[in-house]
């Protein structure tokens, strides 16, 4: 198994390399953005251990080219900043996993073996339904051929049911993963934001693509409504 580590912290990044290949990796070492990139375009790895914050091109940039260019190489990465926002940032972009910094060995090598398990399975990054298509790193949303500009509640709202497009999906389960809460006192937000998300992506169109399941919830309409 090839493994490519990219780390500007050159002690950490000889370290990772020294344990690593202990593990029976074969591991090569970059240490900017823009030479990782070069290597990782070229250099048919299983996986990528990518730090965030690096010279030349961040962690972020190069995920984010990789998938544009359509590869799928497994990414792991690894960062300082330790807040939810930007885990979701890295995973956003087209990360497979992120652990932050100091990390415990033993639990990196634990994620890069279920990264490898799991291999390289080609995945859109961009979700679809019918006309309307939102783009997870770039932040856009588009019906046929007209932008759509959104608030970060309402993305995030609207991403939540692309990723579950065709299904029910509850207000309890939407006030768990788009506001973080379990308060019933605030279902009501729910459907405040399915009425600002509706008068955008679907009022403009005259067609539905968020349709309301009476007494249970909401689906996102796989043909756009």
């Amino acid at each position: 198994m090839r493994l490519l580590v990219v780390e500007d912290e050159v002690r950490l990044a000889r370290a990772l390399q020294k344990g690593l290949r202990s593990e029976g990796f074969a591991v090569d070492i970059s240490h900017d953005g823009a030479s990782g990139l070069e290597s990782a375009r070229v250099g048919n790895y299983d996986a990528i251990v990518l730090d965030v914050m690096l010279p030349r091109l961040s962690g972020y940039e190069v995920v984010r080219t990789l998938r544009r260019e359509r590869n799928w190489v497994p990414v792991l990465l690894l960062s300082a900043k330790d807040g939810e926002y930007d885990e979701a940032d890295g995973l956003d972009v087209g990360a497979d996993d992120y652990l932050t910094k100091p990390f415990s060995y033993v639990v990196l090598v634990a994620r890069l073996r279920a990264l490898l398990r799991r291999g390289a399975p080609e995945r859109p990054a961009v979700l679809v339904a019918g006309d309307l298509v939102l783009d997870p790193a770039a932040k856009q949303v588009a019906r046929g051929d007209a932008t759509i500009s959104l608030t970060a509640r309402e993305f995030s709202l609207l991403e939540y049911l692309m990723r579950r497009a065709g299904e029910v999906v509850s207000r309890l389960d939407l006030l768990e993963h788009v506001w973080d809460s379990y308060g019933v006192s605030e279902a009501n937000v729910v459907e405040v934001y399915v009425g600002y998300l509706r008068r955008k992506i679907d009022t403009p169109f005259g067609r539905a693509a968020v349709t309301t399941v009476r007494g249970v919830g909401y689906r996102l309409e796989t043909d756009g409504g």
